[in-house]
């Protein structure tokens, strides 16, 4: 419409889409060229922003900004190539992806369905961790911002919007494990040992009631200020637990938030939890005697060898893991259920967390292959389903993934972001031709390689 017209409407009133545009009217002559700017900006005040449009009124400044920005880009997104007979893997993950885990999820923290803004802690530490070869910087900065959004108990804040710094505090159980697990596997992608020595605050805050499931607040910094060596011992801590079957507390989610009434009450367990402290406490243990702390590992080792005594002991349903266990002992995840028989997390975290019986891991995976893998030649071109079958009447009460329509997102959809770790599993287990197959079942540029699909996949 705007290409129709000279000049734009410039009206703003209540009920409309509102956009940003600038129009201008050029008449050029056969033969002729033209080359016009077209500048966006933002200054600390008025007289940054003024100063920045001065400087900016010179061509030659804006072109030397223009290479610096496509120099810096080149530099950070071309770190890791990737070079593979399949032409679309080579499209998503050079460039494209690293783009995207910078651009938007560390910086914009937005996408079509979720633009709030806010830092989730176990969000960004997870999103860094694909910068540690390209922008080691980057990773460093943030883990440095989550340490500064833990409480000195040792939980941290489930998410928090900037600048206000105003979050959630909550009983959601894995979050705090994130900065011991992204900051062993910083230092040991880096060799920077000097960050476990820089000293960060604390958030301060009165701890949550017995029968307050979380809190939504301003929590100020502390004056004390302790490394970020001291930050993840205090998050391992507060983060070992254990229930009546010896397998960590489910809190109020473990990753997957709706799965937030399993444990509300107590004791309720989590087995993927279980894997996920095995390899946190595992990995740290290995930084700690890197940097002469032999006892501390020792200790952290002897608490990953409990937890994976209690996962073989008590989480193993005969051809798989189970998922959780409820407050009352009832399993989730188990063939004993009408609905969630098997989740892929309990599988691909056994394999990835190198605690699970490797027998009982090829074993697990194969069902992951059979009950979850999805395959087609017709749009949808395949999934991946997180579990299946979905909740839909179970007289349990999992939490707010009931909430879903049975299939979508987290209620057996398929959760990519949980798919890509059953590829990944498979491709430590050495089955890389499967591997590459999931992945291009995945991959999204063939989602959208014909007409029809791109139709079908409209949404993110």
């Amino acid at each position: 419409a705007a290409l129709g017209r000279v000049g734009l409407a410039s009206r703003v009133e209540p009920g409309l889409d509102p956009c940003a545009a600038l129009q201008i009217h050029l008449e050029i002559d056969p033969g002729e060229t033209e080359k016009v700017y077209f500048l966006v900006g933002q200054g600390q005040d008025a007289e940054e922003s003024l100063g920045l449009i001065r400087r900016f009124q010179d061509t030659e400044a804006i072109d030397e900004a223009r290479g610096r920005v496509e120099a810096w880009w080149d530099d950070h997104l071309g770190t890791v190539t990737v070079d593979k007979p399949d032409p679309a893997m080579d499209v998503i993950l050079n460039r494209w992806l690293p783009y995207q885990a910078l651009s938007c999820r560390v910086w914009g923290r937005s996408a079509l369905y979720q633009s709030s803004g806010a830092f989730g802690f176990r969000d960004q530490l997870q999103d860094v961790m694909s910068l540690l070869h390209a922008a080691p910087e980057l990773a460093r900065e943030h883990i440095l911002r989550a340490a500064r959004h833990q409480f000195e108990e040792g939980d941290v804040l489930h998410w928090w919007h900037p600048p206000s710094g105003r979050g959630v505090r909550t009983r959601i159980s894995d979050d705090l494990l994130w900065l011991p697990y992204v900051t062993a596997e910083y230092v040991e992608a880096t060799g920077d040992e000097a960050l476990l020595e820089e000293r960060v605050s604390f958030r301060k805050g009165e701890p949550l009631d017995p029968d307050e499931e979380e809190r939504y607040g301003s929590y100020e910094l502390t004056e004390e200020k302790a490394s970020v060596y001291e930050h993840c011992l205090r998050a391992l801590e507060r983060g070992t637990t254990s229930g009546p079957n010896g397998l960590p507390l489910i809190g109020a989610g473990d990753w997957n938030d709706g799965l937030n009434r399993v444990g509300i009450e107590g004791e309720g367990e989590s087995v993927w939890l279980g894997w996920f402290l095995y390899a946190t406490l595992s990995r740290f243990a290995d930084l700690c005697a890197r940097v002469g702390e032999t006892g501390q590992a020792e200790v952290l080792r002897e608490q990953a060898g409990d937890v994976q005594k209690a996962l073989e002991e008590s989480a193993w349903d005969g051809n798989w893991y189970i998922r959780a266990v409820y407050g009352d002992g009832t399993p989730l995840g188990s063939s004993t259920n009408e609905e969630c028989q098997i989740a892929s997390m309990a599988q691909s975290w056994a394999v990835l967390s190198g605690a699970g019986d490797p027998e009982r891991t090829a074993e697990a995976m194969e069902a992951v292959a059979e009950r979850l893998v999805h395959e087609s030649d017709d749009p949808p071109p395949g999934l991946i389903h997180l579990f299946t079958p979905p909740f839909d009447e179970t007289p349990q009460d999992p939490g707010y993934i009931k909430g879903y329509p049975p299939g979508i997102r987290e209620n057996g959809g398929q959760y990519t972001h949980a798919a890509l770790w059953a590829v990944w599993a498979y491709t430590e287990m050495g089955q890389g031709d499967r591997a590459g197959a999931l992945f291009q079942l995945l991959n999204p540029v063939h989602h959208s390689d014909t007409g029809e699909k791109m139709r079908r996949y409209g949404v993110e």
